[in-house]
C-alpha cells in the first residue's frame, strides 16, 4: 500500500503566505512526478504544480509567479510554497504521485492524497 498524506492548509488573508507538504509512504520503489492539483466549489479540478523526479518544473499561468513547487527526494516529500495569496486561490488542494511499487509486481500507481482545504480571506 502507498499512501499520501498532505498538511499546511487553513485560512489566511488575501497577500499572506502558506506552506503545504505531502509525504508518500508505504512501498515505494521509485517517484516519478509529483504534484498540486486544487479544486474550487463548482469548479473541475486543476493542475497548480507539477515536479519531475529529474527536477524540471511545470506551473499553472495562474500562479507563476506566486508559488513554487519543491521536493525531498530522500523524504519523498513535495512541497508548495504559496506567496502573494488572492480569493480566487480558496480551494481543496490535493498531492498527485507517480509511484513504481514492487510488491506484488512492478507497476506505477496514480496515486492520490486526501486533499486539504486552503482559505484566502478578502
Amino acid at each position: 500500500q502507498v499512501h499520501l498524506v498532505e498538511s499546511g492548509g487553513g485560512l489566511v488573508e488575501a497577500g499572506g503566505s502558506l506552506r503545504l507538504s505531502c509525504a508518500a509512504s508505504g512501498s515505494i520503489f521509485k517517484i516519478n512526478a509529483m504534484g498540486w492539483y486544487r479544486q474550487a466549489p463548482g469548479k473541475e479540478r486543476e493542475l497548480v504544480a507539477t515536479a519531475i523526479s529529474g527536477g524540471s518544473t511545470r506551473y499553472a499561468d495562474s500562479v507563476k509567479g506566486r508559488f513554487t513547487i519543491s521536493r525531498d527526494n530522500a523524504k519523498n516529500t513535495v512541497y508548495l510554497q504559496m506567496n502573494s495569496l488572492k480569493p480566487e486561490d480558496t480551494a481543496v488542494y490535493y498531492c498527485k504521485a507517480d509511484i513504481l511499487v514492487i510488491t506484488p509486481s512492478y507497476t506505477w500507481l496514480e496515486v492520490w492524497g486526501q486533499g486539504t482545504l486552503v482559505t484566502v480571506s478578502s
